[in-house]
């Protein structure tokens, strides 16, 4: 038995739940739990149990819940500290047993989400979806996350144009006054950073659902999720990166969690303006992973078992135009690479995709993207589920 199995329980642990809403209760229960929600607030990441917990004081009301609602058997682990999450900001914040837990319960979601009848385990709970910057398959796969166990959504797409932010509201004034409405905010910003300036000011779980060039820790997820169920393991996998290298927050995240990894080689195979960047060549280095550079796309994928490609993000290059046009169309993944990978292979993208990978691909059994999207779905419900009502 895996060490992440053997913390499973075969009932939920009612009266566990997250530790950054000890003061925050869900708005059903206001009248019920009049808690003060201006508690001391840890770090994100993982926090010391003996730290006051968000949602510490949440065990009466998940225990009032489940005298209200009949609840459903799943998995749940046993409490300890590197199993304490506050929120979800960046891929360093995992290691390799809460990724392993983490995939566990998405497995469980996936039944959830077969079931026609769905789920109740986060009835009466509302998450906030705080999108700064266009999305489409992160923001719909939250809500429909959410949805389906049971939650409600409060959305705001284009929150850069069409909120207070226009007007000149902070970030953080943003913030506090958002967690007064919700249980849970999940903000995509345009910054890198933001999302760790929301987590500082909130008093309820934050998802970064993506931070401008930075991170994208719910996608990395996924995207090993995706990996495991695919190629059948993590660890001795050999994965080119294609692309936007520089700006793709995807492929940075991913690099992080690949790290976790033992006997993993990296290929960075990129257009020269849109390179890898050091910084992440430098901690792949510090955690031992062997990492190479290239300019040949077709030998890269005749090695590796996953061929991870990326759009050139024309949004990040301003007014430089001449720089996107010289990146754009230099790397595609075509029938012509199908033919060089290996049978068990697969090729993955975040999406959306533009050129970067031609449509005749779409039919080959290697082409995990779409699957890859929908385990989006499941890794997503695991992470709510964590966030608000713990392991």
């Amino acid at each position: 038995m895996s060490a992440a199995s053997s913390l499973f329980s075969s009932s939920m642990h009612v009266g566990v739940s997250h530790p950054k809403l000890a003061a925050k209760p869900s708005a059903c229960c206001l009248l019920n739990h009049p808690w003060n929600h201006l508690k001391p607030k840890t770090s994100f990441g993982h926090s010391g149990i003996s730290q006051k917990s968000k949602l510490s004081r949440k065990g009466d009301e998940i225990l009032w819940r489940a005298g209200a609602l009949q609840v459903e058997s799943a998995p749940s682990f046993s409490v300890g500290q590197k199993f304490q999450l506050d929120d979800v900001i960046e891929a360093q914040q995992f290691d390799r047993e809460t990724l392993s837990a983490i995939f566990e319960v998405a497995r469980s979601m996936e039944s959830i989400e077969n079931n026609s009848s769905g789920s109740q385990m986060l009835k009466g709970y509302l998450m906030a979806t705080l999108f700064y910057e266009p999305s489409t398959r992160t923001r719909l796969s939250f809500e429909s996350a959410m949805k389906r166990l049971g939650g409600d959504v409060l959305t705001t797409e284009n929150a850069r144009e069409f909120s207070s932010a226009a007007k000149g509201e902070t970030l953080e004034d943003t913030i506090r006054t958002v967690e007064g409405y919700s249980d849970i905010i999940v903000m995509r910003h345009f910054e890198s950073g933001a999302a760790k300036r929301a987590a500082a000011t909130a008093s309820i779980p934050v998802i970064n659902a993506g931070d401008g060039p930075g991170q994208h820790p719910t996608q990395a997820l996924l995207d090993v999720y995706t990996i495991e169920r695919e190629i059948g393991k993590l660890d001795g996998i050999r994965v080119g990166l294609v692309g936007d290298l520089a700006n793709g927050r995807t492929v940075r995240s991913l690099a992080y969690l690949l790290a976790k990894y033992e006997d993993v080689k990296i290929y960075f195979v990129s257009p020269n303006v849109v390179k890898m960047k050091d910084d992440i060549k430098e901690y792949l280095t510090s955690k031992g992973v062997e990492w190479e550079e290239s300019a040949d796309l077709m030998e890269v994928a005749s090695k590796c078992d996953v061929v991870y490609q990326t759009r050139i993000q024309k949004e990040r290059f301003g007014e430089k135009i001449d720089l996107y046009e010289e990146a754009r169309g230099k790397y595609i993944v075509n029938k012509d690479v199908l033919r060089v990978m290996q049978k068990h292979a697969v090729v993955m993208h975040p999406l959306p995709r533009l050129d970067e990978i031609t449509v005749d691909v779409d039919s080959d059994p290697r082409a995990a993207y779409f699957r890859q999207a929908k385990n989006g779905l499941y890794i997503r419900m695991a992470l709510l589920k964590v966030l608000l009502l713990g392991w």
